[in-house]
């Protein structure tokens, strides 16, 4: 390994506009699976950034996410995202039942189902942009809203709540050593928020999301109450983060790259293999998310990870592995590799809603693009605001005219 000690204590963060992180990209190459000191958290890790090895540790199962409970394990946020009744740190079998049960109430039909609201509350951001510019804001008029509605709205959450359960979700992800404390009461804000919401629904089941999951059943089991509120809690951040800033990031990507924008507006056919390319190609997140925990002593590409090591892996390293994909850096809406991105994640902790996603994702982009033929950013490109606080990479205001 050629990468000093200095080196390996990388914050884990890169905030120019969506350029991959270069130090993730150096261990890709140089240290693909290498020991490393996290921001936070007791102890090195190791770090596993090339695809075939995401692949293996995400399906092998002598790596426990469940086992990194009670740890303070090694991580890029101040505190602790994660809660140990979630389905995202659970192994198989407690996973499989969770997700059996989840995927009952919230399948891919019943996403389907919401298409048609969801093209109305597109096409009514867009009047309202419209009506008010240009120029317009794509952060604030259309990414800010569009997500956060949808699973509002799966949900049943009130219009006048959902204010404040955006902001407790964006002060969770803070990285800043200053927010611990502010992030730890918004986790805690919406949990008891949540537990009170899917305790009514208990009560009262209404046809929502939330009453689905209270009553869904298999093999004559349900959630607990537990884990119900932390679901619904998930849901609701899970359920707008990745897509309110994937909507802000393909729109400014695709305003960047005038070759592409052209294609997509000539073959918007192309549309859903285009979302898919630029879901791989633009690394919307800082460093890496949950870990595992090795079971036993693992022979690991020449490598010995022991029992008890914490093991984190890079999906947006993995997007970019050129062993999995030729020209790995290059955007390619007609790329014909079958190996698939790791956006979503890979494995038994593959996103549950990654199809809302993409419809979600599908609609804004084809629409913004069919409505408004000459869209173009209202500012120079190197003049876009982009967030440096949170894990998440996103433009804070997006101008466009048109």
């Amino acid at each position: 390994m050629t990468t000093s000690e200095s080196e390996r204590t990388c914050p884990f963060r890169h905030d120019d506009a969506l350029e991959p992180d270069p130090f993730m990209a150096r261990m890709r190459v140089e240290a693909p699976i290498a020991r490393v000191r996290m921001p936070y958290g007791e102890g090195e890790c190791w770090l596993v950034t090339r695809y075939e090895d995401v692949r293996t540790v995400t399906q092998d199962r002598r790596f426990s996410r469940a086992a990194i409970i009670g740890k303070d394990f090694p991580r890029i946020t101040p505190a602790p995202i994660v809660q140990s009744e979630a389905i995202n740190v659970m192994d198989p079998p407690a996973l499989s039942r969770l997700r059996r049960l989840v995927t009952k109430g919230f399948s891919n039909k019943q996403v389907e189902e919401l298409r048609p609201k969801t093209q109305q509350v597109v096409d009514a951001l867009l009047d309202t942009m419209e009506l008010h510019g240009p120029p317009g804001d794509i952060a604030k008029d259309l990414a800010g809203k569009l997500p956060l509605t949808t699973i509002c709205e799966l949900l049943q959450v009130p219009a006048a709540e959902r204010p404040q359960l955006r902001a407790w979700a964006m002060a969770m992800m803070s990285m800043k050593p200053a927010d611990r404390e502010k992030a730890a009461e918004a986790k805690a804000g919406l949990r008891e928020y949540f537990a009170e919401l899917t305790a009514e629904r208990r009560r009262n089941p209404g046809d929502d999301l939330l009453s689905t999951l209270a009553t869904a059943e298999v093999d004559g089991e349900r959630l607990d109450d537990r884990e119900l509120a932390v679901m619904g809690m998930l849901l609701l951040v899970t359920g707008h983060d990745t897509t309110t800033y994937e909507i802000c990031n393909i729109v400014y990507t695709l305003l960047t790259h005038p070759v592409h924008l052209a294609q997509l507006r000539s073959r918007p056919e192309l549309l859903p293999q285009a979302i898919e390319e630029l879901l791989r190609y633009i690394p919307f997140r800082q460093g890496v998310g949950i870990p595992r925990v090795a079971l036993e002593d693992v022979q690991f590409d020449g490598v010995t990870i022991k029992a008890g090591d914490v093991v984190h892996v890079s999906y947006l390293c993995a997007n970019r592995d050129d062993d999995a994909y030729e020209r790995p850096n290059e955007l390619d809406f007609e790329r014909q590799e079958p190996a698939p991105h790791m956006t979503f994640g890979h494995g038994s902790h593959h996103c549950l809603g990654a199809h809302l996603a993409r419809m979600e994702l599908q609609i804004a982009i084809g629409t913004l693009l069919s409505r408004f033929p000459e869209l173009r950013l209202a500012v120079p490109a190197e003049e876009v605001e982009w967030n440096t606080v949170s894990i998440w990479r996103y433009p804070l205001t997006l101008p466009v005219a048109w």
